[in-house]
């Protein structure tokens, strides 16, 4: 199937302003970090340039490759090929910044970029169906370029003689992160309460506390289930709909990573020394599960990844990750995989294709003012209510001919039909993408 050329010609567009739209990235990244504040823009440019042409140049080559026959051709466009010391300038900026800010930098690069995106193929009569296909392989770029960059920073804990407790702590962070190197060892066994653990998860008196190595290697072939996991009341600030933070991260010492650690206690796998492998990753408790938990169905908002062997960790906690930040997001409580969350999940991961459908289908509202909120908000309630006409106009308040009124005008304004499955998942998914992630510019 032949692609639209809105695609590489859209692509083609952001090439001709990638000055304006690398300013317009740094800007991003320097009023939402704070760390990132305390780096100059003149250090920040030859790095945000780089990423972004290497992302544009593999939109166009896919895109001409989606329209070639036999999908072998190639993009007219520049093609940048990555600089051989861009890594290593970026592991010399990881080491003065954490290395979650490294990871939510690409994240909001990419928002910025594909709002632009989205913007230029709006220009040129581009549709959602247009973008969809490539959301998927550009992101999954983004993850295989954030987890070089990750494996390339050796970020250390603060101090210059950390703990026994913040060396292990850093291990399992490392081997979540991608960063674990063959001389990390972490002999993984069982949960805590099989084979004569310590039912508290913590080492045995064979074991000091000061010393250098954990005995034992991590078991490759093991399969263990990457987590994420807060609780319901302490979510990290800045999401939707999210409770006010707790003040400082998770950590040991924090009452919220001992009661989050207590609720999974007997399916955390262990070390060799029979410490629980669980560190802190951006204030979430995360790491290693030997099964899937139950009956923490209202304790803990938990994102799960795939049992996965060593190699294979990082993904998956990407994976959990995701998860994780969806269910907080649309107030869920308990366990999920992000396959679970179906498009929950979707929305979460794509807010591209999210300002895309707010354009396609609300945008007509926004000029109506408050009668056009309160058609959206109409529809938002049938939609809520299982397409229950007399449910959603008991939530309104209203009579249930005055909704059928609402929805009729939403149906003309929006150019939209309420009875057809594939307008009705675009405006949920509009819908709920504004809910969100907040209104579109």
């Amino acid at each position: 199937m032949e692609t639209s050329t809105t695609v590489p010609e859209s692509a083609a567009a952001l090439h001709a302003g990638i000055d304006a739209l690398t300013d317009e990235v740094i800007d991003g990244l320097r009023s939402q970090l704070p760390s990132y504040t305390a780096v100059s823009a003149d250090r920040l440019r030859p790095r945000v340039l780089a990423s972004l042409r290497n992302g544009l140049s593999l939109v166009q080559r896919w895109a001409e490759e989606r329209r070639s026959a036999r999908g072998a051709g190639r993009a007219d466009g520049p093609a940048y090929g990555i600089p051989e010391t861009h890594l290593d300038e970026v592991s010399s900026l990881a080491r003065s910044l954490p290395v979650e800010d490294v990871i939510s930098a690409y994240r909001i690069g990419t928002d910025i970029v594909w709002r632009r995106f989205g913007e230029e193929m709006t220009a040129r009569g581009g549709t959602a169906e247009d973008l969809l296909p490539i959301a998927e392989t550009l992101r999954a770029w983004v993850d295989a370029n954030t987890l070089r960059i990750v494996r390339s920073c050796r970020v250390g804990l603060p101090g210059d003689a950390p703990t026994a407790e913040g060396r292990h702590a850093a291990k399992v962070r490392a081997l979540l992160l991608g960063e674990a190197r063959g001389d990390m060892s972490l002999g993984a066994r069982g949960a805590g309460y099989a084979g004569g653990s310590p039912a508290d998860g913590q080492r045995t008196e064979s074991h000091a506390d000061d010393a250098e190595t954990v005995d034992g290697s991590y078991e490759h072939s093991a399969l263990r289930l990457p987590f994420r996991a807060r609780l319901p009341e302490v979510s990290p600030s800045g999401e939707p709909g999210a409770a006010p933070a707790a003040v400082g991260h998770a950590g040991p010492g924090d009452r919220a990573f001992h009661r989050t650690v207590a609720l999974l206690r007997p399916w955390l796998a262990l070390d060799e020394a029979g410490r629980p492998l669980v560190t802190t990753v951006d204030g979430d408790v995360a790491g290693l599960l030997v099964g899937r938990p139950a009956g923490l169905c209202r304790s803990l908002i938990l994102g799960l990844g795939a049992p996965a062997s060593a190699s294979g960790v990082a993904s998956e906690f990407t994976r959990a990750t995701q998860a994780l930040r969806a269910a907080a997001g649309f107030g869920l409580v308990g366990a999920y995989t992000r396959e679970e969350l179906g498009l929950r999940a979707t929305v979460v991961a794509l807010p591209a294709v999210g300002e895309q459908l707010v354009r396609l289908r609300l945008a007509p509202l926004a000029e109506r003012g408050e009668d056009g909120a309160q058609l959206a908000e109409a529809a938002a309630a049938y939609l809520r209510q299982g397409l229950r006409l007399d449910a959603a106009a008991r939530t309104l308040y209203v009579h249930p001919n005055t909704l059928r009124n609402r929805l009729r005008r939403f149906e003309e304004i929006t150019g939209t039909n309420l009875r057809d499955p594939a307008d009705l998942a675009e405006v949920w998914w509009a819908l709920t993408h504004r809910k969100f992630h907040g209104p579109t510019d």
